[in-house]
């Protein structure tokens, strides 16, 4: 088979859908593979070819919407193509032919559907915007557009592992304002830091806002360099620049 192989979720069956990785792209040098971010430095006609080959190889045909992501809690509902990329870390939209897309380089990507309403959505959650409620969010807008909260799956693709993800207290004193009980989405690390599954927060999120069936890829973003690029790991290594890859999700 040639071309980008995406990781698919069994619980999204027969949903256009897929997350990419980085493997199988034209991007050269810091962003040799599928770099498909449109914000990075790398070559405009290779990222805009890599962004074709991701979406003929989960939804040929389809027009692709991806947002500007900005870390927030916000969802944006799209009916056609856009010309500005609306400020946004998520997507919903009933619209046949169209497919959301958002990028992450460690952040979670979250892919969901109705299929029985034909009603999908796409978020980026980083640890901001899983915080602020950017799946909360994105369940309300699907629901506005017909979904049925109940029915709706779900999926938490390739990012940042806890064993990968080590942060300071105050990041976790953030979580646990929030929420005390969100302690237990943290592991002791060295002395003054913990290691943090922001998977497991995001499945927690969804099911909190009555998703009932999440299915969490368990790929570590940071750890596999041959097929995820990783911001985190580009920053450790003093790298001045990474790329990012996107998960799509359309109308079936």
């Amino acid at each position: 088979m040639t071309g980008p192989q995406p990781f698919r979720a069994r619980l999204l069956g027969a949903v256009p859908h897929g997350f990419l990785g980085r493997e199988d792209g034209a991007s050269e040098g810091l962003y040799a593979g599928l770099n498909c971010g449109i914000g990075s430095e790398d070559d405009p006609a290779a990222v805009a070819a890599n962004r074709d080959a991701a979406l003929a190889a989960v939804a040929p045909g389809a027009r692709l919407v991806t947002p500007y992501q900005v870390h927030s809690a916000d969802c944006a509902t799209v009916d056609a193509p856009v010309a500005e990329r609306p400020r946004a870390d998520a997507l919903a939209t009933s619209t046949p032919g169209l497919a959301l897309g958002v990028v992450t380089a460690d952040c979670a990507p979250v892919l969901l559907a109705d299929p029985v309403a034909g009603v999908v959505g796409a978020a980026h959650a980083g640890w901001k915007g899983a915080l602020a409620g950017v799946t909360d969010s994105t369940v309300a807008a699907m629901v506005a557009l017909g979904a049925v909260r109940e029915r709706i799956v779900a999926a938490v693709g390739p990012c940042v592992a806890r064993a990968s993800y080590e942060v300071d207290a105050g990041f976790r004193d953030r979580f646990l304002d929030d929420d005390a009980a969100n302690d237990r989405f943290f592991a002791d690390g060295r002395a003054g830091h913990a290691r943090f599954d922001l998977e497991g927060y995001v499945a927690h999120r969804l099911a909190a806002a009555g998703v009932v069936r999440v299915e969490t890829l368990g790929l570590d973003t940071y750890a596999d360099e041959r097929r995820f690029f990783s911001y985190r790991r580009s920053t450790h290594r003093g790298e001045p620049a990474y790329g990012r890859q996107i998960a799509i999700i359309a109308v079936g």
